[in-house]
């Protein structure tokens, strides 16, 4: 028997990215959106809670994209203030011509028959709509008259116009900012990508915490790996972990089922494999579970069955298991 490294790239393995990863995983979390606080911005209670730190979140979220583990979705943008950074904005229209907040908008209406145009305001007589030119009474709305547009006027400078100038201002420290000097930042939710998911079906992330597992136990751990049995052929285990004092192999499969139950095949696979290959223990991770049948063929082959659908509980049966 020969064990061969395959000098592939490891898993994800930091507890962080472990923790967040198996919140998505095990369906706890469907969909990672962010919420609101008016002092801090949008953040992530549900990511915080699992990764225990809240200032590590944003960079593992962002190093998950980075790695088309998770795909981020456009969920807002928010502005911070370019001075103190809150994210405590308040917008304000202000007057063109002396900056100031302190104006009014009103509304334009014309008079369809006369054709005179002037503000709302200047229509309103004893709680009706009474054209200035004409005097007639305005009843019917694009009919009678029509909005023609909105009418702005600054209350300082006295000054008239259509369009405001938009002002940010920092309700923490008390700047005010423009367009130009604000920062802005998108705000994303995070589900698992595709990728990801071919990544599950191909055993990559409930396997990774086992390997962390037999790693602190001593073993010297492979994920994927090719063991050559004794017949020349050359095996592909979702896990391989070796250790030469004293001398024992462990060998771990894994099969998921969408139906509810893992069927024989995975484990005649598997006893094929291992009959070849000799391990000192042979592990089948299943997800959920295996089926009656299937169960009765790994106590027949001697292979160990772990049944799980999260992280935690496929390490606490192994580590049972191992010892």
């Amino acid at each position: 028997m020969h064990y061969t490294n395959t000098g592939a790239p490891q898993p994800y393995g930091e507890g962080e990215k472990q923790a967040l990863l198996n919140g998505l995983l095990n369906g706890s979390i469907k969909t990672l959106e962010p919420t609101y606080d008016p002092n801090t911005g949008y953040h992530y209670p549900a990511a915080e809670a699992l990764v225990g730190d809240a200032a590590k979140v944003q960079s593992i979220l962002n190093k998950l994209t980075e790695e088309e583990v998770l795909e981020a979705k456009l969920f807002d943008k928010v502005i911070y203030c370019p001075n103190c950074g809150s994210a405590s904005i308040s917008f304000r229209y202000c007057c063109p011509f002396c900056k100031s907040f302190n104006i009014k908008k009103s509304s334009l209406i014309e008079h369809v028959r006369c054709g005179y145009m002037d503000l709302e305001e200047n229509f309103q007589k004893d709680n009706k709509l009474i054209c200035p030119k004409c005097r007639e009474e305005l009843q019917r709305e694009d009919v009678d008259y029509r909005k023609a547009g909105m009418w702005c006027a600054c209350n300082d400078c006295g000054k008239s116009f259509d369009i405001p100038v938009p002002e940010h201002y920092c309700t923490r420290c008390h700047t005010t900012s423009n367009f130009e000097q604000a920062t802005i930042k998108d705000v994303f939710t995070y589900t698992l990508s595709k990728k990801a998911k071919e990544k599950l079906s191909s055993n990559m992330y409930l396997v990774a915490p086992l390997q962390e597992l037999l790693s602190r136990e001593g073993f010297k751990v492979e994920t994927p790996a090719y063991l050559t049995g004794k017949s020349g052929a050359k095996h592909n285990f979702n896990l391989a972990a070796h250790k030469k004092n004293p001398d024992k192999l462990v060998v771990v499969d894994m099969a998921m089922s969408d139906a509810g139950e893992v069927a024989e095949q995975p484990v005649i696979a598997l006893f094929a494999k291992t009959f070849d290959v000799s391990p000192s223990q042979a592990f089948l991770l299943a997800v959920p579970k295996l089926s009656d049948n299937a169960k009765k063929l790994a106590e027949l082959y001697n292979i160990q069955a772990i049944e799980a659908s999260s992280q935690e509980q496929a390490t606490a049966a192994l580590k049972q298991k191992i010892k």
